[in-house]
């Protein structure tokens, strides 16, 4: 089915309310990248007219909240009730200028993980660098602005590791070290932690354990799936924004179908 179709199908979904009889009882965690213009190969921007679009089809049927408050609900063995959180990855500028006012205009809590090592710096990742191109990073003053406007910042390593790759003390500096540079720089504590690359080989399970001895209250991972009541807290699920998605309704189809699956 193509992605039209697939809008289609999402549109009339969720206008018939027939979503609810799948997703009424999950949680829904959101990852973004980058919110900026343009054609990008690698499939991590989403314009800023996109991210809106989707932003509004967050608000307009899902309970959009903090994801500390979704760590909260797990902790407590609460029910998920079509509660969303959106988070973003690795610390790129444009989460700064083109996404928070979105985000604020709409009154939307998100969380940003950041590689607490790339922070003020120009950096430039493999994946950018295989393709000849520059996305700047936040300002340590940018990601102080966010924690202060109300949103979250939570950890994402170091140097953006392969947590499946390293292990015994490259993975304790990478994760607890991670933890302390954004502490120091914030004045504040993060409890909260995202795997860099988000597949379930880049997270071993020594490492996990490491991230809970850091004091972490989660862990998300980044390959699809809801979460559910019960849910490990360390073992979140998230679903990638990517220009994948034709529309906010073609993100929701894609949902509703996996759950179908299940």
């Amino acid at each position: 089915m193509i992605r039209g179709a697939k809008s289609a199908a999402g549109r009339l979904m969720f206008a018939s309310h027939f979503d609810a009889l799948l997703l009424g009882r999950t949680g829904i965690v959101v990852a973004f990248h980058r919110v900026t213009d343009g054609d990008d190969p690698s499939g991590l921007s989403v314009g800023r007219e996109m991210f809106e679009r989707h932003c509004r089809f967050f608000t307009r049927h899902f309970r959009v909240i903090e994801l500390a408050d979704m760590v909260n609900r797990l902790e407590r063995g609460e029910p998920l009730n079509r509660h969303l959180a959106i988070t973003f990855d690795d610390g790129y500028m444009d989460n700064f200028e083109n996404a928070r006012p979105i985000l604020e205009r709409l009154s939307l809590p998100a969380t940003f993980f950041v590689v607490s090592q790339w922070i003020g710096t120009r950096i430039q990742p493999w994946w950018d660098r295989e393709r000849g191109v520059t996305h700047p990073w936040m300002t340590w003053d940018q990601v102080r602005t966010l924690s202060r406007r109300g949103f979250q910042i939570g950890a994402h390593t170091r140097t953006h590791a392969d947590l499946g790759a390293v292990s015994g003390a490259a993975a304790i500096e990478e994760i607890v070290g991670g933890r302390a540079e954004l502490e120091r720089q914030l004045g504040l504590p993060v409890t909260l932690f995202a795997y860099p690359y988000g597949g379930p080989q880049h997270m071993a399970d020594a490492n996990l354990d490491l991230v809970k001895a850091a004091g972490f209250r989660c862990c998300c991972s980044c390959y699809g799936g809801v979460v559910r009541r019960g849910s490990d807290p360390f073992r979140i699920h998230r679903v990638a924004i990517s220009p994948w998605y034709a529309s906010p309704q073609q993100f929701g189809f894609e949902l509703v179908r996996e759950m179908s699956a299940a």
